[in-house]
């Protein structure tokens, strides 16, 4: 299935099902290690049990009531306005078809709704993650900041960040 093509369904309301589609999504990125897979649950879960006392909100494309990526976002602790990023997974078999924008849009979107000043994104540096930085930065991200050995030796954090007054 392509994207061009269907129409995608954007929705922020969690369903049962999606804890089962959001593991999915992450395993076959290939990119996350399992217990980084079961972070993406656990959060789902929390959300699900908790609703948005949990502090996570969540961003779902659909086409044909299929997910096809979804991201992850809340307002960080004990800050006013500042967001994190902390989950964005498309389909591999969606991938670069506009979908991961879509839901950076709908993301940037809701977080300005809930008076947010600034969204901030962590990410590996490691070579596997390049595509991911640089949709990042075609997003209007900016990196202002790299921790080295952060994840494991050799493996920094880096950070990325973008005033909410600058999308639109």
């Amino acid at each position: 299935m392509t994207t061009e093509n269907a129409k995608i369904v954007v929705r922020s309301e969690v369903q049962a099902t999606d804890e089962l589609h959001i593991g999915r999504l992450v395993i076959a990125t290939q990119f996350f290690t399992p217990a980084e897979v079961d972070i993406a649950i656990e959060l789902i879960r929390e959300r699900m049990d908790k609703g948005s006392s949990s502090g996570y909100e969540f961003v779902i494309a659909e086409v044909d009531s299929t997910m096809i990526g979804y991201a992850c976002f809340g307002e960080i602790p004990c800050t006013v306005g500042s967001y994190d990023l902390y989950w964005i997974v498309v389909d591999p078999q969606h991938q670069r078809a506009g979908v991961g924008r879509l839901l950076m849009a709908e993301v940037e979107r809701r977080i300005s709704q809930l008076g947010g000043r600034a969204v901030y994104i962590d990410t590996s540096g490691r070579e596997q993650y390049a595509s991911t930085r640089g949709f990042y930065q075609r997003c209007g991200y900016q990196r202002v900041a790299n921790l080295p050995d952060f994840y494991a030796p050799g493996d920094p954090k880096q950070i990325y960040w973008r005033s909410i007054s600058t999308i639109g």
